[in-house]
């Protein structure tokens, strides 16, 4: 023992000397390893976050030294889970580089998933990466109650989180130039040039009042009802369809949980480029509305605001997302439309 451990003292005799058997056997027939210092294990971290049951597009750029042509195309594949994706017919000059993608359909269930990048000519930096399947639908609001209190709230700042509303690609494309013509044979050589792509995205949305709310007028409403929303997002673009997505997920947060800790995954009522997103059915509303509930305890005479991020619009230069927000009027609350008036 070189350090006193478990109630056994340290070995201070000789170490470069015989030791008799006795003191072998009340001494030194002890051993304690530990582990205490070694740092903890790292747990692995994705390189790139989907959503669950969504198209999503996976990307890379190859990279070659010697020109790729339709009679020598490059080719690269991708091997995500149990799926192989392959990309043929890649064509580019020497020492350039292309953008290579695949268009694939995440799992409905959260789970990561390793994918790996096979090139059969040039070279690409990302050959293997985790991706993170997630689902947004597992941390809705909690039921509201009509005795909730929060005599402190401070009114939040809006989130600033990052969005990207534009992207742009080329792709090379490669036709033959000829020469001459001798005894039918065409003499010649390929050249080169690209086709450019952009994909832009923007957004908006509204929030009301629910419909039912008895007492609202235009945006203006009592504490502790419902509002509704819609949220529009449009894409435009001048590339194949096989080159995007459009938006496909919205989720919305809540001044009253300071824009985090709590959020609502929207359903999506319009696909395509001009997508909508609106509440799902709140389990907490006796009539199944559309809604999420305003904190009966919201200060008068201030602003309700959501805050919404729609996401998951794909294109081989990554996803493009637009955040959006609306506001309906608070002033008194539920309570003051329960009275009865007496003679």
């Amino acid at each position: 023992m070189e350090t006193a451990d478990l109630g056994f003292p340290a070995w201070t005799g000789p170490t470069n000397e015989r030791i008799p058997d006795e003191q072998i056997i009340a001494a030194l027939g002890i051993g304690i390893v530990s582990y205490r210092e070694l740092p903890a294990p790292e747990i692995e971290a994705p390189d790139v976050v989907y959503r669950v049951d969504t198209d999503v597009i996976t990307s890379i750029t190859l990279n070659s030294r010697r020109r790729l042509t339709p009679s020598s195309p490059g080719k690269v594949t991708f091997y995500i889970g149990d799926r192989i994706y392959r990309v043929s017919n890649i064509v580019m000059p020497s020492y350039s580089t292309q953008v290579v993608w695949v268009k694939w359909h995440t799992p409905s269930t959260p789970q990561d998933i390793k994918i790996r990048v096979t090139a059969s000519s040039g070279s690409t930096s990302e050959t293997e990466f985790i991706a993170r399947i997630e689902s947004l639908d597992e941390n809705p609001p909690p039921d509201p109650q009509a005795t909730d209190t929060n005599p402190r709230f401070t009114m939040p700042s809006l989130p600033r989180n990052p969005q990207k509303t534009s992207a742009s690609w080329s792709v090379w494309y490669a036709y033959w130039v000829p020469d001459y013509c001798d005894e039918g044979h065409d003499h010649g050589d390929w050249e080169y040039d690209a086709n450019y792509y952009y994909a832009s995205l923007d957004g908006d949305m509204e929030l009301w009042p629910d419909d039912i709310v008895p007492t609202a007028s235009g945006k203006l409403m009592k504490s502790g009802y419902g509002v509704k929303e819609t949220a529009r997002a449009r894409l435009s673009t001048n590339a194949p369809s096989s080159h995007y997505t459009t938006a496909q997920t919205g989720v919305s947060y809540f001044s009253e949980f300071k824009y985090e800790t709590y959020w609502r995954l929207l359903s999506r009522r319009q696909s395509g480029l001009n997508s909508t997103f609106q509440f799902q059915a709140n389990p907490y509303s006796t009539y199944n509305r559309n809604v999420h509930f305003s904190p009966v305890w919201y200060p008068d005479h201030s602003d309700y605001t959501v805050y919404t991020r729609i996401i998951d619009a794909w294109t081989p230069a990554g996803m493009l997302s637009v955040n959006v927000n609306d506001s309906v009027e608070i002033d008194k609350s539920l309570f003051d439309d329960w009275y009865t008036k007496r003679e």
